[in-house]
């Protein structure tokens, strides 16, 4: 028998699934930059609309951030700029062939998850 012909087992259920973290940095990498296109942008264009018209929208748009969901949203879209922008930097490292090795693969992947959560957490703080 053939191996082709072979009926090979399927696991379709997602949550059963053990991803590497090389694998959830990737995930990660597309939702938050799913997450920047979709929310980030739209709300940084309507920010700076705002702004830049008269001096009540700018206290509209102060009060309106000062809110508690608004900040966590705003907290949200900083984590994802900073994942996306410290993933990206590995992706151009691992297309130079830097880290390519499983070792190395695993280890950027932690250090991109520490550092966007660590930035995240100093620039969050400093801005809260």
């Amino acid at each position: 028998m053939s191996v082709m012909t072979k009926k090979r087992p399927k696991n379709l259920d997602l949550t059963t699934i053990k991803l590497p973290v090389p694998g959830i940095v990737s995930i990660l990498h597309r939702i938050s930059g799913a997450l920047l296109f979709l929310i980030g942008i739209p709300l940084l264009l309507f920010t700076l609309q705002s702004v830049m018209g008269n001096p009540s929208d700018f206290q509209i748009i102060q009060t309106l951030y000062d809110n508690f969901l608004i900040k966590l949203v705003l907290l949200t879209i900083l984590w994802s700029f900073l994942h996306h922008f410290c993933a990206g930097i590995r992706y151009l490292l691992l297309d130079m062939h830097i880290g390519i090795e499983l070792a190395g693969a695993r280890l950027s992947s932690m250090v991109v998850l520490a550092v966007s959560i660590i930035l995240t957490i100093l620039i969050g703080v400093k801005l809260w």
